[in-house]
């Protein structure tokens, strides 16, 4: 069977790419190696998605999902290995099976970059998290370092804030760059201290991570700690890619204003894509632009 559309990523983008598919008539099928709603799932709260004053991540990406799924869109929780470019048709390679379609669109997203530091493998899930939402009521009235200044540090900072008994906010510049009325809330907080200036250099510990080992105006000492959390930016998603020649030197996937890529009939959208702003309501946007371009490309087919 010859689908019109295989979409790769079950996030925002994804996932309203697969509404509008579905909409149209055409014949698609969704893959995803996780959880559907990508880095929102593993979002505390989301405050600036219009028509939600205040959401949970889990519960927004799951009204997603189950709007796709009321649509009747073929789902696969499966990881794809491979995309091959067969001319007017693509093929999509998974563990288990091949697919083909006329066209792919591509929505992988980006994962959390990690450090590289020593200590950083031996903690990984023992210690170190790259989730507040997933992993904070385990260290409920304990001590909990994060690390970064962005957004999703400064909102899962408030988030832990919460739960542990006392959260150090870790961050390499002299200020967090986070938005206004984020940083406003978590300097709010009581049990939150500052770090500024500060390069992490080790996790520490024995059978359990017990530090955090940061270099400071010149100094180094070891913060106590039962637990870290992570959020120093993020990489593509984009590894089983390279072989298709359509990425820049990061790793995020390059396309016209249609968002196709430079092999015609292969699409992407979302965060995965060379852009600005990523957020969740521009990759609901990409993903719905990126349909109505697929849908043209196909009847020109």
């Amino acid at each position: 069977m010859i689908y019109d559309l295989l979409i790769i990523g079950s996030g925002p983008g994804g996932m309203t790419a697969a509404i509008y598919a579905k909409r149209a008539n055409l014949k698609v099928l969704l893959f995803e190696k996780g959880a559907p709603g990508g880095q929102i799932v593993d979002t505390a709260e989301v405050e600036n998605y219009p028509g939600f004053t205040k959401a949970k991540g889990y519960e927004l990406a799951t009204s997603m999902f189950e709007h796709v799924l009321s649509l009747g869109v073929d789902v696969k929780f499966e990881e794809v290995l491979e995309i091959k470019d067969l001319g007017q048709t693509k093929q999509v390679v998974t563990a288990s099976e091949t697919f083909e379609a006329k066209a792919i669109l591509l929505t992988t997203g980006v994962v959390p970059r990690k450090l590289e530091i020593p200590g950083e493998m031996n903690y990984t899930s023992q210690g170190i998290s790259w989730c507040a939402i997933c992993d904070g009521p385990l260290y409920k009235d304990k001590k909990v370092v994060v690390i970064g200044g962005g957004n999703s540090a400064v909102e899962e900072a408030l988030f832990l804030s919460n739960i542990a008994s006392h959260v150090t906010v870790v961050q390499n510049l002299s200020y967090l760059t986070a938005d206004k009325k984020a940083q406003d809330l978590l300097k709010k907080a009581r049990n939150v201290d500052f770090i500024y200036n500060a390069t992490v250099k080790e996790f520490v510990g024995d059978a359990a991570l017990n530090g955090v080992k940061i270099e400071s105006d010149g100094k180094t000492n070891i913060i106590p700690t039962d637990g870290v959390f992570e959020y120093v930016g993020l990489i593509p998603a984009t590894s089983f890619l390279s072989d298709l020649k359509i990425l820049d030197p990061q790793g995020y996937i390059l396309t016209d204003d249609d968002f196709q890529t430079p092999i015609k009939g292969i699409f992407a959208a979302g965060d995965v894509t060379v852009k600005k702003i990523r957020q969740i309501v521009t990759a609901v946007s990409d993903g719905a632009i990126a349909t109505q371009n697929i849908i043209k490309y196909i009847e020109n087919l």
